[in-house]
């Protein structure tokens, strides 16, 4: 929380003057300085290390957009580390260097800077298979790319044909495709795609839901764990891919015939490709009728219609889910209902980070 607070005041006091500075130096790095920018920095560091790694010389609203991510959430999210990766610098391309792009037909693609002709695949290839065993040896909790890089693209990079023509959208970058291949449960998003309020909202329920699967199955774990943990996530579950939660639930009931490896590596990749689909607005009325269901009894009228008027109004559009899942909160705590109190449905991440304010 400390770290996360001297985040934002960082921001804050120096962030105009980080973005000056951004758009008219370039810096070199040396080799220690590399090694020293590839470890894991502490928080209040990352404006600092994103210059040094290159920004300086990147587009204006790259780092305008990397700023705004971490003011809107850095104030709980980067309370833990960020680790700096900049592929080209870190391949020995150097600061100034020349454009890259990918260029080629199908599935062979390759790595090219624009000028020279340079062919940079081979060498970018070795780099990120090395560069993503040791960041999956760091327990990262989730990954962001950035939006058309030739290295760091997640979708729609440009594609050149090598004759002429026009470029197809239809690439992924070379650092970017290794970090998807080799860690394919780790939260990956775009920073672009972070502008939009549910793309957000479902990469850092993601995050928080990765690092709880993560720690469930990090020391000694037994079935009734598992089936705790499961029970706990099943209405987020259900509001992103109903199938998936059932699917999953016939693997936790045949957790003792399955070596313990292979139900760990099943369950954490299923959960999270269950939490890649977004939760739509008909799935969240579904689970709200559904919790509200434990609540009948035990509301009195007046309470009832209260909430079944805002989940409709949810359900048109009307109010925002920040707006019934507080109320229902309010009633699961006051009335003490054990078994959605202990949803992560209601909470998936902390409130300070207002997400559901917007979807």
């Amino acid at each position: 929380a400390d770290d996360a607070r001297a985040l934002a005041r960082f921001v804050r006091q120096e962030g105009e003057a980080l973005l000056e500075r951004a758009s008219v130096e370039s810096t070199r790095l040396s080799r220690s300085e590399l090694a020293k920018a590839a470890e894991p920095v502490r928080a209040e560091a990352l404006g600092r290390w994103v210059q040094r790694l290159g920004v300086g010389r990147a587009k204006r609203a790259h780092v305008e957009g990397l700023l705004r991510l971490v003011t809107e959430e850095g104030e709980v999210l980067l309370g833990e580390r960020w680790v700096p990766v900049c592929p080209e610098v870190e391949v020995g391309m150097g600061i100034p260097r020349e454009a890259i792009r990918l260029v080629g037909d199908g599935d062979d693609v390759r790595l090219v800077a624009e000028r020279s002709g340079t062919d940079h695949t081979r060498s970018m290839q070795r780099f990120a298979a090395r560069r993503v065993r040791e960041l999956e040896r760091l327990d990262l909790c989730g990954f962001v790319l950035k939006k058309d890089s030739p290295s760091c693209g997640m979708e729609r990079v440009k594609v050149h044909s090598a004759g002429k023509g026009m470029p197809r959208k239809t690439g992924t970058g070379m650092f970017a495709r290794a970090l998807l291949d080799g860690a394919p449960d780790l939260p990956v998003e775009e920073e672009g795609r972070l502008n939009d309020p549910r793309l957000r909202d479902n990469w850092i329920e993601r995050l928080f839901a990765y690092r709880r699967v993560r720690s469930l199955f990090h020391g000694r774990w037994s079935r009734g764990d598992v089936v705790a943990f499961h029970t706990a996530h099943k209405l987020q579950v259900m509001a992103h891919a109903p199938e998936h939660y059932r699917r999953l639930g016939r693997l936790v009931a045949d957790v003792k015939q399955i070596a313990r490896a292979e139900f760990r590596d099943r369950y954490v990749a299923g959960l999270m490709e269950a939490l890649r689909h977004l939760a739509t607005r008909r799935r969240n009325v579904n689970v709200l009728q559904h919790a509200m269901g434990h609540l009948r009894g035990a509301l009195d009228a007046a309470s009832g219609r209260e909430l079944h008027d805002l989940i409709a109004e949810y359900r048109r559009g009307l109010v925002p889910l920040v707006v019934p899942i507080t109320l229902m909160r309010h009633h699961v705590r006051r009335l003490s209902i054990d078994y959605l109190a202990g949803q992560v449905y209601l909470e998936p991440h902390p409130k300070e980070l207002m997400l559901r304010n917007h979807v």
